[in-house]
């Protein structure tokens, strides 16, 4: 983070929040994943390649199973033209390109163990290669086969958050609120969230981030159905207490934002990280309502299209004053 804010904050800073003091960046991607790069190991010690896969969006997980089912085949292919289509039965020798083709789906045929039979290796070195490339095969599908399970059994939350937080008037004071829904129609209970802030202040002349816990005015409920605006009211407890709404603009400011909840099918606990920082906070805006009775008045209507929508609202004086 860069800049600093010299206010005097009343509210004492947390010392457990797991992030050092002198970082940069934002701490937490909009993502949930720390913003943090590794350094002094190589690249197979720093990265979990399970955790990569399992982390991947679907298409590219998808695109990257399809690529190196390509690369392998046409390595194979390469090898056994080396070896020569003269080592290969049923080879259509009309041309180089037809002979490639074919020695390709030949070499598809044997990674994934179908073996139609048309073509056929003959000779030691074309059958050596043909038996390490299925059973390369086998390792490899079992492999995808995992991954699959891994990705489909995986609990995961399901959250959408908002892209912003707002600074809205709230009952005798402001506060600072953003919203969250589940987007999917899995059984969420007992969700809590744990809110911080990360404030750049300026000490002896040198900047560093302190984190404050915020309260929020409802930090467990029931069931998370619907959405949930999370609201952190800025009285004198909080740590933006005195902030004018150029304070907000001018200050480095990250919240970050932790939901926790019980998956009634999985029967385990859902984690889900997110964060806010300056840029992505509106100072005088409220949300819209994002849900409303459908027009049978039989069910109620989740509109995840609206969870970023809200509306100007003027910070009242008494409020201004206060701040």
């Amino acid at each position: 983070m860069t800049g600093g804010f010299r206010k005097k904050i009343r509210q004492k800073n947390a010392e457990n929040s797991g992030f050092g003091t002198n970082a940069s960046g934002r701490f937490i991607n909009k993502d949930g994943l720390p913003n943090v790069q590794r350094r002094g190991v190589n690249v197979f010690n720093r990265l979990s390649w399970y955790h990569t896969m399992l982390n991947l969006s679907s298409f590219r997980f998808i695109s990257y199973l399809v690529i190196a089912y390509i690369l392998i085949n046409l390595l194979f292919a390469m090898i056994y033209y080396m070896i020569g289509v003269e080592h290969l039965t049923g080879i259509d020798k009309s041309d180089p390109l037809n002979e490639f083709i074919d020695v390709f789906f030949f070499s598809s045929q044997t990674f994934t163990t179908v073996g139609y039979g048309r073509i056929a290796p003959v000779g030691f070195l074309a059958s050596l290669v043909a038996t390490f490339e299925a059973f390369l095969g086998l390792l490899t599908f079992a492999i995808a086969t995992g991954l699959f399970y891994g990705r489909f059994s995986r609990p995961r939350a399901y959250l959408r958050f908002s892209d912003i937080a707002v600074i809205a008037p709230f009952q005798d004071s402001s506060a600072l609120m953003f919203r969250l829904a589940p987007y999917k129609n899995n059984a969420l209970t007992d969700a809590d969230v744990i809110l911080s802030a990360a404030i750049e202040v300026i000490e002896n002349g040198v900047a560093k981030s302190n984190f404050y816990r915020l309260d929020t005015q409802m930090s467990k409920i029931n069931t998370l159905a619907l959405n949930w605006t999370v609201v952190h009211k800025i009285d004198e407890n909080s740590p933006f207490y005195g902030f004018s709404e150029e304070d907000f603009k001018n200050t480095d400011i990250e919240l970050i934002v932790q939901v926790r909840a019980f998956d009634e099918v999985f029967s385990n606990t859902v984690v889900q990280r997110s964060s806010y920082t300056t840029g992505e906070i509106v100072y005088g805006a409220k949300f819209v309502p994002m849900y409303y009775p459908s027009k049978e008045n039989s069910t109620t209507v989740l509109d995840l299209d609206k969870i970023n929508e809200y509306k100007n609202e003027e910070i009242p004086d008494f409020v201004r004053n206060n701040e």
